[in-house]
């Protein structure tokens, strides 16, 4: 038995779900966890009433699965607009004069949006839209960083019920011009540029590029944040500012079946072209809200903070699920370690962050520069701490929970999908926690771990599958069904495999092992890169690691590791010897790596995944499939200098 850490006695009695409990008659959260997976209608509902949707008109039934539940609909023919929960009620309340949104440039610059003043901005802005023609139903893409203007822009689009496109802005014009022309996008709203790490990115630039490939968009819109000289195409570019000036502060939310389309967002694989996932008006606010107020618990006072980009699920997540609450956020613009590696402490300082959220390769990143930076801070004002985009190794997970919580903050560790707009495992605060674990299913989220037989198992790695439909699943990809259906549903009858290789220990705490087709099987043993990848990150001398699996004649695969060493260690073959024996300790030799590289950085996006599957495609000399989604290109041309690795393999 591992460690379990408990949560305190204020924190428990002081929760979010722990009221939702007691109104409806439970004492044990795992009582709700079970009613809510067994009885999803009641939950939904419930959920529905606790959050305080307010509906232009209410729904007639809760779901209908008539076409079975891979086509799922919710609240049927309920009315409602996702802009008119997170801004219109708020800026008509008591709240309208509290802080919204908060926004801090990478110079230092910070802005402050009460719900007042965002819904004039949000109406301007709208009325904007509409003056180009921009209608329900249209596609309007964001290429643009977290600057306040995407804030606005995205609840705007929403607000006239026409279909928000978020794409990264450090995607290639190839990449990004792919998502638009597949979405048809019909306005593209983009930045003269931005700051990151001292530079500006030209983005305008690379937007006129995207453009060229794709013909659909009408009209550019372009917000002045770098003051870069920019070439302006007559009768298609217009400046934000021109756009908005003059036009109205009032704008009506357009009333909304509860299935219309709220957001396209594109997921990536590596082998085949990005998937356009569609999530409803009621999934994108109910899901995202669901986890914000019970498993985030999201007060009032709180200042929530989530170090993620509005391409990425979690920017688009946050807005609407703490905005929906009447809560106040936080986005900014740059990196977390720059100018200065504290600048994610000085900001929580600062402002009273109380609820601070990232990825595993972003703490790590922090923490590699040391505890002192964090204790140059007064951080007392955490409370809760969240971790998503990849497993968290316990390494990670100590420091964050010991070094910046204090101990007393949860980790909330997150996992779901881009197909679903949140999680299907998250504790609940209340809940006791090990060392990495995701807790369990999220509140009507019917999870379970399969083995290949389809049969639900524990104790053992297995497949991570849902049984139940819920609000926020994808209704199917953009213009292809069929993959969708082949994608997610094809190989149990209906169940959801997510593709993630999962387990439950004896204690009925869950944890992930990475994605499936990332599982390395060593003689007919299988084993997750995770469990590995956490022997080796817990060595003084490793910053992080990957490893993967390469052919083998007799074995099958055999393990080969990519380390990344903190700057203060020099490399050499007693390091490597080192790491291949805390290996050998922990796993037996059977399990053994072939290999240590040591290498100078691993290929990930910029949400934090360490893609392990294009790693291995670059040994192997295969295809590597959409390289637009990595942040650092540079790391997988030097991984691809040791292919000979792969030559090997296939002898």
């Amino acid at each position: 038995m591992k460690e379990i850490w408990f949560p305190g006695k204020e924190l428990v009695e002081n929760s979010n779900v722990k009221r939702f409990m007691k109104k409806h008659g439970m004492t044990d959260y795992k009582d709700l966890i079970k009613h809510s997976t067994e009885d999803i209608e009641w939950f939904w509902n419930a959920a529905n009433q606790e959050l305080k949707v307010e509906w232009f008109k209410n729904h007639e039934k809760v779901l209908d699965t008539s076409d079975g539940i891979q086509w799922a609909k919710w609240f049927i023919n309920g009315k409602l607009n996702i802009a008119h929960n997170c801004v219109d009620r708020h800026s008509k309340s008591w709240r309208k004069n509290k802080i919204a949104m908060i926004w801090v440039g990478e110079k230092g610059e910070e802005k402050k949006y009460s719900y007042w003043d965002l819904e004039r901005e949000v109406n301007r802005f709208a009325n904007g839209l509409k003056s180009l023609g921009v209608n329900r139903g249209d596609t309007v893409g964001l290429y643009i960083p977290m600057l306040p203007e995407t804030v606005v822009s995205f609840f705007a689009i929403l607000k006239i019920g026409a279909i928000v496109v978020p794409i990264f802005s450090g995607y290639s014009p190839e990449a990004s011009s792919s998502r638009l022309k597949d979405a048809e996008c019909k306005v593209l709203l983009t930045a003269d540029g931005y700051y990151r790490r001292g530079k500006v990115i030209p983005l305008k630039e690379m937007a006129d590029r995207s453009v060229e490939a794709a013909p659909n968009i009408e009209k550019v819109i372009i917000c002045k944040r770098a003051g870069v000289d920019i070439n302006l195409k007559q009768d298609r570019d217009i400046w934000w500012n021109d756009l908005v000036e003059g036009q109205s502060t009032e704008c009506e939310a357009e009333s909304l079946d509860s299935e219309t389309p709220a957001l396209l967002l594109y997921t990536s694989g590596t082998t085949a072209k990005p998937k356009g996932t569609i999530i409803s008006q009621i999934g994108a606010l109910l899901q995202s809200s669901k986890e914000v107020y019970f498993n985030l618990d999201l007060k009032e006072e709180d200042v929530f903070f989530w170090i993620t980009d509005i391409g990425w699920m979690m920017g688009p997540w946050q807005l609407i699920g703490v905005q929906h609450l009447g809560g106040t956020h936080l986005i900014f613009e740059g990196a977390p370690d720059y100018p200065e590696p504290d600048r994610i402490w000085s900001m929580i300082e600062k402002l009273g962050v109380t609820i601070l959220g990232g990825s595993a390769t972003v703490y790590r990143m922090l923490k590699k520069y040391g505890e002192h930076y964090v204790k140059k801070h007064d951080l007392s004002s955490l409370r809760i701490l969240g971790n998503t985009g990849e497993p968290i190794d316990p390494d990670a997970w100590h420091w964050m929970h010991k070094t910046v919580g204090e101990g007393r903050c949860p980790m909330i560790n997150l996992s779901g999908g881009t197909e679903i707009f949140g999680c299907f495992l998250l504790p609940l605060p209340i809940a006791p926690l090990k060392p990495s674990t995701l807790g369990g299913p999220g509140l009507g989220m019917d999870i379970d771990v399969f083995d290949e037989e389809g049969k639900s198992t524990k104790g053992e790695v297995g497949y991570l599958v849902c049984k139940k439909p819920a609000p926020s699943m994808t209704r199917g990809f953009w213009k292809q069904p069929q993959r969708y259906i082949e994608t997610y549903w094809s190989k149990w009858p209906n169940v959801w495999y997510h593709g993630d290789w999962a387990s439950i220990d004896e204690d009925g705490f869950w944890f992930l092992h990475g994605r499936a087709d990332d599982v390395i099987k060593v003689a007919g043993k299988r084993i997750g890169p995770a469990e590995i990848e956490s022997i080796l990150n817990h060595y003084a001398g490793t910053y992080e690691s990957a490893c993967i699996g390469l052919p083998h004649a007799v074995k099958g695969e055999e393990i080969v590791c990519f380390v990344v060493l903190k700057p203060n260690f020099t490399s050499g073959q007693t390091i490597r010897d080192e790491l291949l024996g805390e290996v050998v300790k922990h796993m037996g030799k059977p399990f053994k790596p072939r290999d240590i590289v040591l290498v100078g950085d691993l290929p990930r996006t910029r949400s934090g995944k360490i893609l392990r599957r294009m790693i291995r495609a670059a040994i192997l000399s295969e295809e590597l499939g959409d390289t637009s989604v990595l942040e650092n290109p540079k790391a997988l041309e030097e991984i691809s200098k040791h292919s000979q690795l792969g030559k090997r393999a296939n002898a």
